[in-house]
């Protein structure tokens, strides 16, 4: 019998729920969810995997995304992090846990505020905020209760506030020098100083992320990849400062976490695009760890782990390619684990949902590249519409998560093939510096040979092959139809980057110095950059071209896409273009979904149907 098809609203009305954060008596579970048509925080009972789910609270009604919710360690409050029209321009408040009352802790509209965490007695918190200098974050920490703050790091870079140690008298910072390298600085609360936790290196890599403090306070586990290929546990003594690596797996470990006092620890990797979670105790140290307990949960993604107060149980975000993200908790005492919040798929069964196929097809220099494919059911795997899909970043990679576009798409009798061309995270430094500054278009070419394997391989009628992506996915998708224009029936640029050189002067002033390592800087590579910018090789474009973008988008600026967009008009190129003036870098609000991704789906079957 035929799979039965959903229209593409159906697809855009599945919910999610994700970001908890356990009340300090672990009573409930607060945590965002979309419900409403964009984010806003709710809360639910935490109760027993016997025991029906509770209908949830919602919280906060502001009809713009919450970007997090955190509970205070001792009372009922939580910090909020929000934006206003996908600006990205997150403010600070505190909201009572029943909702009722809010409290604004910032009130500069210009600036970004950055939550880093609360104190361990809940009076005060440490945040990163760039209103110094737009180009420049630095470290603060306020007073809950009187709303005074105070300079704790302040460095013409970009810094961030992440946690404070158990006594509360240390709270540390990340310093970004790029992308892919950190310092970890300690700022003493009552003394002022700040001194260097991380050892120097010469590295052109070495991130250090997620560090909390041991049982002892002794010493620091975090996540580093300090002249290796992937990202590892490792642990920081601070009295000699040298770092010991745990752990020696060929992934990326991809989550840490802590228990408040230390004594437990929760570790996340990505195993070829699927995480894998492992609880410990660490109570005596790492050497003498103890296993507590491994969840047995079906291939997917696993984001957002946090610990209970009292560290009996963890809650975290979990979805598939079959299951649209929810919050699971698990009880080490108990050994168990169970879905805390059950959403709404927009009445598609869960049967109807596609999980991809791993594959590696070869490109020109005889790499093997990793791809995810969705094939449709019930329709012969030959001769298909296929639609690239890539990923942004480009430090990212494709994931085997749900994404409504993808399985609308296979539901509609497309193959979908998303590549994780070279550069993309999840297979090692090495791999993912393949495309940095005068690479770049070699990773351009990975999404030609895909093209090419596709149609070699039968999956995909050579003539109906698209390209679809946001962000510096939006610029792979103008690059290909630039580059190899033969090869594709349409684009899809999303957020996209059309002009590196525009790009560069354009994108928020603290974002410019941390992309330059990756794409090349306009003092040092301005010809080359020009010289791969789409909007250079505009005229060679043939495939009709959908494009979307905010007018708030802090990264991209929308005159990427009035570029691309102009160009084409004056060559009378098929082109449609979507802007949205209360959006950002990408489409938050479900309302604008609704519009905008229908209106991609009949533009690709106007181009991509047999006639």
């Amino acid at each position: 019998m035929p799979t039965e098809r959903y229209d593409f609203a159906r697809y855009l009305n599945v919910r999610t729920a994700y970001a908890a954060s356990f009340s300090p008596d672990g009573k409930h579970l607060s945590f965002l969810t979309d419900i409403t048509g964009v984010a806003e925080v709710w809360r639910v009972a935490v109760e027993s995997p016997d025991t029906p789910p509770r209908w949830p609270e919602q919280l906060t009604f502001r009809g713009e995304r919450v970007a997090s919710a955190t509970f205070a360690p001792n009372a009922d409050m939580l910090l909020l992090e929000a934006d206003t029209g996908g600006s990205e321009r997150t403010q600070l408040s505190l909201i009572s846990a029943d909702g009722t009352t809010v409290t604004p802790l910032s009130d500069l509209p210009d600036v970004i505020y950055q939550f880093g965490g609360w104190s361990p007695d809940g009076a005060r918190i440490c945040y990163a905020s760039n209103a110094r200098d737009q180009r420049y974050f630095d470290v603060y920490e306020m007073d809950v209760a009187t709303r005074a703050s105070r300079v704790l790091a302040q460095q013409d870079g970009t810094n961030y506030a992440s946690g404070y140690s158990h006594d509360g008298g240390i709270v540390l910072v990340l310093q970004m020098d790029s992308n892919v390298k950190s310092t970890l600085l300690a700022a003493e609360t009552q003394t002022g100083l700040v001194w260097q936790a991380t050892p120097d290196h010469a590295d052109a890599h070495g991130l250090h992320v997620s560090p909390a403090f041991s049982a002892d306070g002794k010493g620091i586990y975090l996540l580093s990849d300090q002249g290796r290929q992937f990202m590892t546990l490792a642990y920081l003594d601070l009295a000699t400062q040298t770092m010991t690596y745990l752990r020696d797996d060929p992934w990326n470990a991809e989550a840490l976490a802590l228990s408040d006092d230390g004594t437990r620890l929760a570790l996340v990797t990505n195993e070829n695009g699927h995480s894998r979670l492992e609880l410990f105790d660490v109570s005596a140290g790492w050497d003498q760890r103890r296993n507590l307990y491994e969840p047995s949960l079906r291939h997917g993604v696993i984001r957002e782990v946090t610990w209970s107060r009292d560290g009996t149980r963890v809650a975290f975000t979990f979805d598939a390619a079959e299951d649209n993200p929810d919050v699971w908790i698990v009880d080490v005492v108990a050994q168990q684990a169970w879905q805390a919040t059950h959403s709404a798929r927009g009445g598609i069964p869960r049967e109807a949902f596609i999980a991809p196929t791993l594959i590696h097809y070869p490109t020109f220099d005889g790499r093997e590249i990793p791809a995810f494919l969705y094939l449709p059911r019930d329709v012969s795997p030959r001769g298909l519409p296929v639609v690239v899909y890539v990923h942004g970043g480009p430090e990212s990679q494709f994931r085997p998560s749900f994404n409504p576009v993808v399985q609308y798409l296979a539901g509609q009798g497309y193959a979908v093939l998303a590549p994780n061309v070279r550069g993309s995270s999840g297979y090692g430094y090495e791999y993912q510096s393949l495309d940095d500054v005068r690479l770049r278009m070699d990773s351009v070419a990975d999404l030609r040979a895909a093209a090419l394997w596709l149609a070699e391989s039968g999956t995909a009628d050579p003539k109906r092959i698209a390209v679809m992506g946001g962000s510096y996915g939006g610029f792979m998708v103008l690059a290909a139809v630039t580059t190899y224009p033969d090869l594709w029936a349409a684009g899809v640029d999303i957020v996209g980057i059309a002009n590196f050189v525009t790009f560069l002067e354009n994108t928020g002033p603290w974002r410019r110095k941390l992309r330059e390592p990756e794409y090349g800087s306009l003092e040092n590579d301005r010809d080359f950059l020009e010289s791969i910018s789409p909007i250079r090789s505009v005229d060679k474009i043939t495939a009709p071209l959908f494009v979307i973008h905010g007018v708030n988008d802090p990264r991209v600026p929308v005159g990427e896409a009035e570029q691309i967009v102009a160009a084409l008009r004056a060559r009378n190129v098929p082109v449609e273009y979507l802007r949205f003036d209360d959006e950002g870098h990408g489409l938050i609000k479900r309302a604008n979904r609704l519009l905008a991704y229908p209106a991609v789906a009949r533009f690709l079957d106007e181009r991509m149907r047999q006639q």
